[in-house]
């Protein structure tokens, strides 16, 4: 994992690939490779500068001014000229949170905290409840993929109902986010890109048309709430932004607390003593979902472009230079946590992970997804506390640069 050049200006990794099979089976032992080497170096399979150290990323994440957001969720390599053109005949989406800068992004998450509320989300908490009950009561004895069962339709439901889409579009817009990660973060192939853009063009349409429906008859959700904020003031928040957070929002809010929860019920049952604790003490949650947010997150990675050169590290990073940022080695820097690649729930400090980043791109989402994790694990402990983990099995995870979770889960559930 050494870089081959390694000019004190210019520190080249001719072998770090985020899309290699090694690192997608498990980035960390490579993060700490990296991070102990160099804190940034040019990545040639990217095209990407790669920043490797906490302090460094903190920075990063503090500096929206140098470090631009705008790349966020541009695809990684080019697009085929057909995707180009089917997004280009119905897709008319831009950047309003992730991938916005100010002054447009601090308008745009202004109201949207609002919409994010405490009074809304205590509203969500007793139907999370509602929902995981009505899905864990419907797993059987035996072999059961988690996935599947609990974690990947808690979130989706969640965001959806959040959002106001009605129950009887789940299944249809779940369908139209598969494959997204791949488009943006990842490496498709042709046909991919067609069926993936075809999908996201579908969804974007069905997204203006709630967003009219919503602005003619308001009801009690988020994006009636942000309605409103509209009907009072046109020029503060528009029908487009409303849209365009709605579509965004749907896809972030479930792939990543999906990820997050799978990697979570994963690590406790490969460390069954903390799983037993939690079992047997489930005030222990809230913490252990810090720690889990530390030492697995579900987005290992995020990318940032550089508005001038800047030095990082020692080493000179130029303008307009595609950078990702490596969260996860962040939060296994030994400069900022003790014994950093060992897993406790028990950790003090834990809660001063990157795992929603922070600054002025701090996951709005965030108290959302710790309550959503903190609930399905309580329900598990409470339900299953004899679950184990199904030894041997091959975990599969999606190659993309950002986003990282089990795609199944096999336990076996007790009787």
């Amino acid at each position: 994992m050494t870089p081959t050049d390694t000019a004190a200006k210019c520190p080249v990794h001719h072998g770090f690939d985020p899309l290699g099979d090694s690192y997608v089976a498990d980035p960390y032992p490579i993060h700490t490779a990296v991070r102990e080497e160099v804190p940034a170096f040019y990545a040639e399979a990217i095209d990407m500068w790669v920043i490797t150290r906490y302090d460094d990323i903190e920075a990063v994440l503090k500096d929206p001014g140098t470090f631009s957001a705008a790349v966020g969720q541009r695809p990684v390599f080019p697009m085929s000229e057909e995707a180009q053109r089917i997004l280009k005949d119905g897709f008319r989406a831009y950047p309003v949170m992730s991938d916005c800068d100010p002054p447009r992004h601090t308008r745009i998450r202004k109201h949207n905290m609002t919409g994010f509320s405490p009074r809304r989300i205590a509203t969500l908490e007793p139907k999370v409840w509602a929902k995981a009950t009505e899905l864990v009561d419907a797993i059987e004895p035996g072999r059961v993929d988690l996935v599947s069962a609990l974690t990947y339709p808690l979130p989706a439901y969640m965001i959806f109902t959040f959002i106001g889409f009605p129950d009887e579009d789940m299944d249809m817009l779940k369908s139209w986010c598969g494959n997204r990660i791949a488009f943006s973060w990842g490496r498709p192939s042709g046909d991919e890109q067609r069926e993936i853009a075809t999908n996201m063009t579908h969804y974007w349409e069905y997204c203006e048309k709630f967003v009219a429906q919503r602005a003619a008859e308001p009801v009690d959700d988020f994006t009636s709430d942000l309605v409103r904020i509209h009907q009072a003031d046109p020029d503060a928040l528009s029908l487009a932004d409303i849209t365009n957070v709605a579509y965004g929002l749907s896809f972030a809010g479930h792939e990543t607390t999906t990820s997050f929860t799978g990697n979570a019920i994963r690590q406790l049952l490969a460390n069954p003593e903390q799983w037993a604790a939690i079992c047997q003490d489930r005030s222990l949650i809230a913490k252990a979902i810090e720690e889990l947010l530390r030492f697995d997150s579900s987005i290992p990675a995020w990318r940032r472009i550089t508005t001038r050169a800047v030095d990082v590290g020692g080493v000179e990073i130029p303008a307009e230079a595609k950078v990702l940022i490596l969260l996860g080695a962040a939060n296994r820097d030994p400069n900022h946590f003790e014994d950093p690649e060992t897993f406790d729930i028990h950790r003090g400090d834990a809660r001063r992970h990157l795992a929603f980043g922070k600054g002025i791109h701090y996951c709005i989402g965030a108290p959302l997804a710790r309550m959503e994790a903190r609930i399905a694990l309580d329900l598990l402990a409470q339900r299953a506390p004899e679950m184990r983990m199904v030894e041997g099995q091959d975990f599969d995870f999606p190659a993309n640069v950002s986003f990282r979770g089990p795609r199944s889960l096999l336990v076996d559930w007790p009787e």
